[in-house]
């Protein structure tokens, strides 16, 4: 289930007055591929509080002397570093967990020889 923060519900006006943008600004900043909403049927801005955020970080970065196409750059960069980090989290969950399964198997293993073990030790 998406977190509250990913819906879009958010209409256009409200994010305007939400980030201090002009509505023209964040109409631009969409043409220009930097925040994407979703639109309903009637052809209505939906945006979510991460593109609220996104919206004041380009404004910041804009007000910083950064052109659209380089926030766009960085922002896929930022993106191609958090889906390679994503990736390597995942991977290392993987071999934990096969570690941990490896050392449960161990032990279970240890456990029938100590039990056959006694066993035979009794007879």
């Amino acid at each position: 289930m998406a977190s509250y923060r990913e819906k879009k519900v958010i209409p256009i006006g409200t994010v305007s007055e939400l980030t201090g943008l002009s509505v023209r600004q964040i109409r631009y900043y969409e043409e220009r591929k930097l925040v994407i909403p979703d639109r309903t049927k009637g052809g209505t801005r939906k945006f979510s509080f991460e593109d609220v955020d996104t919206l004041v970080e380009i404004a910041n970065k804009m007000e910083d002397g950064l052109h659209t196409f380089e926030i766009r750059k960085l922002r896929e960069k930022e993106k191609t570093r958090f889906s390679k980090e994503k990736i390597r989290e995942e991977l290392l969950k993987g071999q934990i967990n096969a570690q941990f399964n490896r050392h449960q198997t161990l032990n279970q293993s240890n456990s029938m020889l100590h039990y056959i073990t006694n066993m035979l030790n009794s007879d």
